[in-house]
């Protein structure tokens, strides 16, 4: 007969005593107001499909305070979630090149280079601010 070990009750905001897992709990509710994102792209394409009035009315929604402010959210939380994940990127998968490490900084800064070079394709993709002439 075996017994189980001794489990002690682990109360549900075990994660508020330690700052790093507050900090982690942080960095995975990011997704909450991506989803919010995503539902908004998704009812987009949705209207663009059923037609010129349903299209107006998507863009109406948009306008939203409330729906602005949670896109405003969503894009903080998508800048905060990337900025972790750039600065753990080295710590896990540093690069080399020969016998010498790239530093740190380095590979952070590049790759907040390169979201700056897509954002600028963007926006030059589609006309910069003058996308209405």
């Amino acid at each position: 007969m075996s017994r189980k070990p001794y489990q002690p009750p682990m109360p549900a905001s075990w994660w508020l005593k330690h700052p790093a897992y507050r900090f982690y709990m942080l960095r995975e509710a990011t997704v909450l107001p991506l989803l919010f994102f995503i539902g908004s792209l998704l009812y987009g394409l949705y209207a663009l499909g059923q037609g010129e009035a349903s299209w107006l009315q998507y863009q109406a929604w948009l306008q939203q305070p409330w729906v602005l402010a949670l896109n405003g959210l969503a894009l903080l939380a998508s800048l905060f979630h990337a900025w972790t994940f750039f600065v753990l990127f080295p710590q896990v998968m540093p690069l080399r090149l020969g016998s010498r490490t790239l530093p740190a900084w380095l590979m952070v800064s590049a790759q907040w280079a390169g979201v700056l070079l897509v954002i600028l394709a963007l926006w030059w993709l589609l006309g910069g601010l003058d996308a209405h002439q």
